[in-house]
């Protein structure tokens, strides 16, 4: 199952995607899609007829989730690259919501947001809550998986051990195209994840690579934090990315990023130079 947010007529819907065909879920005014998942998915789709897919604006599929967890250095190489050390437990950060944009939309790159880069990951959407949840345990608490590109100004991340501001520029967080539920992702753990800019291959891993694995994510954030319904843990990028190149590479202006996960799908976004 496919679970998306759209725009059509100038309102707001959640919706469940079939092939070309989205069936609407009960109107929520904040964030259908959360309110389905915090429902423990008791709501089904209301007897409107569906939408037709290209009649509608697709945006990222949670608008607002309690909070996004990044994971850094979760890729051996990546952090070779960035020559900093893996550390003995994850490396946690948080993104702010207010950085979410959805697929196909401009990612803005004002001036002050200084040597911006990209980053392909895998993000987890939390279903079931839970507080010190077992690593044995941790399917159950997953609801389904999305595509994020962790847009960051390492100009600004790297000028402090604090990254969530040089993370969180407006647009920053660009999600989607939908979320696919746990079911239809068999192993998380063994998915080809690639990002091109303007066509170039830049990252082209597994995520078998990761050195923490979901189990041990989620073991580690809600043995602190309880995890709440739509909770995103974002799970790294893999290397690739312009802070590690030589020369390093950073996003210029009107550049496009697409980012493929397989069995969950493409998400595209191109950058804007703003004043």
């Amino acid at each position: 199952m496919k679970l998306v947010s759209f725009l059509h007529d100038g309102v707001l819907h959640g919706g469940i995607l079939d092939a070309y065909k989205i069936h609407p879920l009960p109107h929520s005014s904040h964030d259908p899609v959360l309110a389905f998942i915090a429902s423990g998915e008791s709501m089904h789709p209301v007897d409107n007829s569906p939408s037709p897919l290209e009649g509608v604006t697709l945006l990222a599929p949670l608008q607002r989730p309690p909070r996004i967890f990044g994971i850094g250095l979760n890729y051996r190489e990546h952090a070779a690259e960035s020559k900093m050390a893996v550390q003995a437990v994850p490396t946690v950060f948080l993104k702010l919501a207010s950085s979410i944009t959805g697929p196909n939309t401009d990612v803005l790159l004002p001036p002050d947001a200084t040597q911006p880069d990209y980053e392909a990951e895998l993000a987890v959407v939390i279903g079931k809550p839970g507080h010190r949840i077992a690593a044995a345990d941790w399917e159950q608490h997953v609801f389904g998986y999305t595509i994020i590109n962790d847009v960051s100004a390492r100009g600004v991340q790297l000028a402090t051990s604090q990254w969530t501001l040089g993370k969180s520029y407006p647009t920053f967080t660009p999600m989607g195209p939908w979320i696919v539920t746990r079911d239809e992702v068999p192993d998380p753990h063994n998915l080809d994840i690639k990002l091109t800019l303007s066509g170039e291959v830049m990252q082209s891993a597994n995520t078998r690579d990761m050195i923490f694995r979901i189990p041990e994510l989620i073991a580690y954030i809600s043995s602190i934090v309880p995890l709440e319904a739509g909770d995103i843990i974002s799970t790294g990028t893999p290397p690739g990315v312009g802070l590690g190149r030589t020369p390093q590479r950073w996003l210029l202006d009107d550049e496009e990023m697409v980012i493929e996960i397989e069995g969950i799908g493409t998400l595209s976004n191109r950058t804007r130079a703003t004043a």
